[in-house]
Parts: C-alpha cells; structure tokens; sequence
C-alpha cells in the first residue's frame, strides 16, 4: 500500500488526513484500491438526503447538523455539486448555509462535483462515503446535486433514505413518482408554511398509501420550516427510527449487492476515457457517421 494512507491517523477522526485521504481517493492516487480493501469494516449510517431542486435539501441538512452535534455526535457530510460538461468543476457554491459548521471540531464538510455522472452522485461516492465511515462519525451525510428522477441511485448507497419536497411540487412528485417515491425511507415536507401544505401532505400521503400495504411499515411523512429550524427533531428522530428498525437486514443485503455492481461497474469501464472518446470521434467523424457502429467497433 501507498505510505500516502495512513489508516490509524484516518480512525483517529484526524481533519487533514481525512481531507487529504478523500483526495487522494477521489483522484484515483497509487495504492488507493489497496487502502479501499484495507478499510476496517463499520456500522456508521449513511443518510441520503435528496429531492427535487430548490426543496431545501441544504438548509436541512444544517438542521440536522444541529441536533446530531447539540447532542454530542460528530457528522461528516458530502454534498455533491453539479459539474460544468466542459471542466467537470462545481458549478454551485451554495454550501453558505452550511458555514457556521465549517470549522466545528465535530463536524466535516465537503464539497464534491458530479464530474458528469448522471444520477446525481459523485462517481467514487460509494468510496468516499465509506473513507468517512473509517473517520470516526456517528453519522455520514450525502446530499445530492436534486436533478429529478435519476436520484434514485441515492437509495443503492444510503442506509437511509430522506426525500425533501416542497408543497407547490404537486405535479413534479407525481411525475417522479416511480422513481423519488419508492425510495423514500422519510419523506419531508419543507416550507410547510407555505400556502396548501395541509392539502399536498394529505395527497402525499394518498399516493404512498400503496407502498405502505406492499412494505407492511408506514413511511414517515413530515412537515418542517428548516428556515427556521422547525420540525427537524422530529426528522432526525425518524431517521434513528429507521436505522434501528427490524427489518432493515433483508435492505442491507440488496444495498451490499447494489454497491457491488456499481463497483464491478465502474472497474469494467476503468479503461474507457471520455477525454480519448472525444478525440477518436472528432477523427471518426464525418457524412455517415454512425455513433452505434463507432460504439460497436470499440468492443
């Protein structure tokens, strides 16, 4: 293994080993899968935290930061960050919400791109959240980028699942239905101060009565204003419902196995560069040009 890794320093919840640890992993640095295979194993949950853009995704995972360090835990949080399709960098900066904890001795925070992935995640999530699990938290956060439907792979990644919307989101949650609505484990309603929260919690609740009679268990359906801090005890002791609930050991089974694809994936496509693509198409390219038979030729 690399000396760059230092595993007992990482346990030691050790701020700039963590920090240069997820770097180096991030980045792909010699040794890194050598390291990845040297991770003690952990029980830290991870809490997915996703919805449709503008719901209030951040303002309540600064909520939830509150409650977990008021009452002595210590949270790392990865928030994934939409990408520029040229650069691959984070195109928001919108963490200002979050900066109060910035420098908190319990809390980590950091930023990521989705450098082009198209599910919302990061595409060495599942490595950097289990980096964290190493870094000694109680709890490990994923906010995701909030592009629609194509979330859902939050659900193979996060012990539990909190979807935020917001009540004018009526026709959008019915649109993602199939997607956004089955992966939920805690449903929030954020600006419940608004206008019809009432009337969108009741419909809410009417379409995820199917789910409940297939799964046996109620999922939690609950109204904050994060603003101002309202309601987000009440979330945070759902998800510790959750985690501590009995029929979580069939879930993790298919959340080890989904993890596993994802990792047989991506190690299947490691020699695939999009950088190399785009040149070999710009020479292939021309009157014809067939981008089924470019793919096939590349087999």
């Amino acid at each position: 293994m690399s000396i760059k890794f230092n595993i007992p320093l990482l346990q030691q919840g050790h701020t700039k080993t963590l920090a240069r640890t997820l770097s180096l992993v991030e980045n792909e640095a010699e040794g890194y899968l050598d390291f990845l295979q040297s991770l003690p194993a952990s029980t830290v949950p991870v809490v997915g935290i996703t919805g449709p853009p503008g719901a209030g995704k951040s303002t309540l995972v600064d909520g939830l930061i509150g409650h977990w360090v008021q009452h002595g835990k210590k949270v790392g949080v990865l928030c994934v960050d939409p990408s520029s399709p040229f650069n691959l960098g984070a195109l928001l900066g919108d963490r200002i919400r979050m900066s109060e904890w910035y420098t908190h001795p319990n809390v980590f925070i950091r930023s990521l791109a989705t450098r082009g992935s198209l599910g919302g995640l990061h595409p060495h999530i599942l490595e950097l959240a289990d980096v964290m699990k190493a870094a000694g938290f109680d709890y490990v956060v994923v906010e995701t980028v909030g592009v629609g439907q194509s979330e859902v792979e939050i659900a193979g990644l996060a012990d539990c699942t909190v979807v935020v919307v917001v009540p004018e989101a009526g026709d959008e949650v019915q649109t993602m239905k199939a997607g956004l609505m089955e992966i939920a484990d805690v449903f929030v309603v954020n600006k419940a101060d608004r206008p019809d929260a009432d009337r969108y919690l009741k419909n809410l609740r009417m379409m995820l009565a199917p789910s409940f009679s297939r799964t046996h268990h109620e999922i939690p359906i609950l109204k904050t204003v994060a603003t101002l801090h309202q309601g987000v005890d009440e979330v945070a002791n759902a998800i510790d419902a959750h985690l501590a609930a009995h029929h979580l050991q069939e879930r993790r089974y298919w959340l080890l196995a989904e993890k596993a694809w994802h990792l047989v994936l991506k190690q299947r496509m490691a020699g695939v560069d999009k950088a190399a693509l785009k040149a070999e198409i710009e020479s292939a390219y021309g009157p014809g040009f067939n981008l089924y038979r470019f793919v096939a030729g590349r087999r």
